[in-house]
């Protein structure tokens, strides 16, 4: 008789889990949230330079909490999807003035803080203090449609209320915190998207998706849709001394709170928005290799536009809205990646410069 699913996956987890990942150590709900929103979207390899940096510099709810959102964005700065680290910084807080800066003990109060779903609380509670609740990130849903050959698009709400369930029958009652980690370490190494490796699977014997050679179609892919494209212009403004002018972007929306360049609609003037922000151009301003970006929901063509500049009477002062950023000693402030980019480019070209 095939033993259940869960005592084979945590004989296997014993033995050919991951065991020394940071977060493991030292675990505790505060570690174990900062890592389960850090990996979202976000790769395990990715992540762990990310955390320690993270770790060391805010090592407690409490440090997060008093932390000013630009060093919680600066500490983010590259991970991307930056909504997660507003809603982190944001829950901190919550934590710290409502909850005592301890987490709540049920799913339904840890998925009430911003930025916390149903299984990122569960995984919380089941990872730092073993209660049983169910979890069904990416990974687990992967592992769950093809044990259990469960067509349809994962978020789709009937598949997703089908998998919710098998994922609650699955859930052992003890040794949670193990069964957690190994369902998610068996959808991150043997059940991956591309060439599972079922022959090394522990729960391959009783497979419906290998059974029926169906791995590659499960789980259903999204519907595909083609991304809308947007479009925007930045302004890449050098001073004399090379510092660049940033400013800093609306609370929400996308790149929420972080800073980058000034940014033209397609019937905007340079020399008028270099005047609306007290200064003036030098030499007429000269394109640079456009970028793309590509966002959950769409895609954004930038087309920067680099321009020496001078301020005009009074110098312009840093302020909540407008810095002037030195590559060379750069301001701890949260940056999204294309914005680091055209920042390192200049830099490099300035450098190489006779």
């Amino acid at each position: 008789m095939t033993p259940p699913f869960a005592e084979r996956l945590l004989s296997w987890h014993a033995v050919h889990g991951r065991h020394d990942l940071p977060w493991q150590r030292d675990r505790s709900p505060y570690r174990v949230w900062v890592s389960e929103i850090m990996l979202q979207q976000t790769q395990v390899a990715t992540v762990i330079g990310y955390f320690e940096r993270f770790m060391q510099r805010l090592p407690t709810v409490q440090a997060l909490a008093e932390a000013p959102l630009d060093e919680v964005l600066h500490l983010w700065s590259g991970l991307g999807y930056y909504a997660r680290a507003r809603n982190l910084h944001r829950a901190a807080r919550l934590l710290v003035d409502v909850h005592g800066s301890e987490f709540p003990d049920t799913v339904d109060a840890v998925a009430s803080l911003p930025g916390i779903g149903r299984s990122t609380a569960g995984a919380i509670l089941a990872l730092s203090r073993d209660h049983r609740a169910p979890i069904l990130d990416g990974n687990v849903k992967r592992v769950l449609a093809r044990h259990r050959r469960i067509a349809g698009w994962p978020e789709a709400p009937a598949t997703l209320r089908a998998l919710w369930a098998l994922a609650d029958e699955l859930t052992p009652a003890t040794h949670v915190a193990d069964y957690t980690q190994a369902i998610m370490d068996l959808g991150a190494t043997l059940c991956t998207r591309a060439k599972p490796a079922c022959a090394r699977c522990p729960v391959a014997d009783d497979c419906g998706a290998r059974a029926h050679g169906e791995q590659a179609s499960l789980p259903t892919p999204r519907p595909r849709k083609a991304l809308p494209v947007r479009s925007t212009r930045f302004l890449v403004l050098a001073r004399e001394d090379g510092a660049l002018l940033l400013e800093r972007r609306p609370p929400s929306g996308i790149w929420g709170g972080l800073w980058g360049f000034p940014e033209l609609d397609a019937s905007d003037d340079t020399a008028a928005r270099c005047a609306a922000l007290g200064l003036e151009l030098v030499a007429p301003p000269r394109e640079l290799t456009r970028l793309t970006h590509t966002f959950t929901h769409f895609q954004l063509e930038i087309a920067p536009l680099s321009a020496r500049v001078r301020e005009r009477g009074q110098r312009l002062m840093d302020s909540d809205t407008l810095l002037w950023y030195k590559p060379a000693a750069p301001a701890a402030v949260g940056l999204a990646k294309p914005v680091q980019d055209l920042i390192r480019a200049h830099r490099a070209s300035q450098e190489t410069a006779p």
